[in-house]
């Protein structure tokens, strides 16, 4: 994982869960996650980037 990609992780969950999988249903539970909570979405983000 970059440093880029940890960064992304961090400060936009759905942004970078986007450019390592495109649209589709992980990006939409990044978002949902994210809307719910941010640290939610940035675990999310860490579990699907790995």
């Amino acid at each position: 994982m970059s440093l880029l990609t940890i960064i992304l992780n961090i400060l936009l969950p759905p942004l970078a869960v986007f450019l390592k999988h495109g649209l589709g249903g992980t990006f939409l539970i990044s978002i949902l996650l994210t809307l719910i909570g941010w640290i939610p979405g940035v675990i999310h983000a860490f579990i699907v980037n790995d």
